[in-house]
């Protein structure tokens, strides 16, 4: 207990003696002062004293896809603990094949009266989507902020990565280790943020290499599911057609097409070169380390929440996109292009 109040005092700037007061409700402690404990209690991850919780705020819905690609998770995670700093009770909605679908999963939230909710990788980035679902929710009355995708048809605030600049950075990159032949893999083409990469992709290959754009999207880019096996089956297309290095649209992708590469007896790097996209949690410790593009997911989850907020304090940010810049992290799965007979 003695080693915990020295710790909160140091993070505070205040002595022992002030923490005890304030973790025992004593008064005599100025607002201020109070408040610095608190923060010092949530920054070293102390649970408060029962009798020192704020009551909730209110209950804000989180609705995710699937689990199982481990960026949705590190999002819920920024999100959730943004949220709960605020006195705000997130509710974790997520999507399962076979299982609710976003419009269920937005009733159920509605029904139990949340005051805001954040969508992340929904319908919204689905250019065949009805868009009349979220008009449908603004009508009740119910304030959303939407992560990952942008409709213009959608009044509200979107949140998403710089996609065209993450395939412009993969692809400089690859280029300055002296490939020429440069695959993409990514989903399905009717989302936006795929639609983004390839018109990265398609642009800075243009530049460097004076190609066509049909010519590119024809012979370069490969679209497939956003799974570990939709990256093997994109990246054994794409070297069918001589790639060297092939840039992914997600690290779940670059693992698949890292065992594609291995499964015909290459090495990677040595062979081929890999870029994942987003730099999921313990990517950095795959066989070998994978380079790729790291998806600002502290930033964009703040900014979620900070944007649902003021939309449920009255004061709604515009109907606009707040773009974030995402960052090269190069590991050890690409290298210099290999030398052809």
């Amino acid at each position: 207990m003695t080693a915990r109040l020295a710790d909160i005092a140091a993070q505070a700037g205040v002595s022992e003696a002030t923490v005890s007061r304030v973790l025992n409700g004593k008064p005599g402690v100025a607002a201020a002062t109070r408040q610095s404990v608190l923060a010092a209690l949530d920054v070293l991850g102390y649970e408060r004293p029962v009798r020192l919780r704020r009551h909730s705020a209110g209950l804000v819905g989180l609705i995710t896809p699937e689990l199982e690609n481990p960026i949705f998770p590190a999002l819920a995670q920024v999100i959730g603990q943004a949220l709960t700093r605020q006195g705000y009770t997130p509710v974790l909605a997520t999507q399962t094949p076979g299982g609710s679908t976003e419009d269920e999963l937005t009733e159920m939230l509605v029904d139990r009266g949340v005051s805001g909710i954040i969508f992340v990788s929904g319908l919204h980035a689905d250019t065949s989507a009805d868009m009349q679902r979220y008009e449908q929710l603004r009508a009740q009355g119910v304030p959303f902020v939407l992560v990952d995708g942008f409709s213009p048809k959608v009044r509200a605030p979107f949140i998403s990565p710089d996609d065209r600049a993450a395939m412009r950075l993969a692809v400089t990159h690859l280029v300055s280790l002296g490939h020429t032949r440069i695959g993409l893999a990514l989903g399905p083409k009717r989302f936006v943020p795929v639609q983004r990469k390839i018109e990265g992709f398609v642009r800075t290959m243009q530049d460097r290499f004076g190609l066509s754009p049909e010519e590119i999207e024809t012979d370069l880019v490969q679209h497939s599911l956003y799974t570990l096996e939709g990256g093997q089956a994109a990246a054994a297309a794409l070297m069918d057609r001589g790639c060297t290095a092939i840039a992914c649209a997600s690290d779940m992708m670059a693992l698949g097409a890292i065992r594609a590469a291995r499964q015909r007896g290459l090495e990677v790097p040595d062979d081929v070169s890999v870029v994942g996209f987003d730099d999921s949690p313990l990517i950095a410790f795959t066989d070998p380390p994978l380079t790729t593009v790291r998806k600002p997911v502290p930033a964009m989850g703040q900014a979620a929440v900070r944007t649902l907020l003021e939309e449920i304090g009255g004061t709604p940010a515009p109907q606009s996109e707040f773009v974030f810049m995402p960052e090269l992290v190069v590991r050890g799965s690409t290298a210099s292009a290999p030398r052809r007979p």
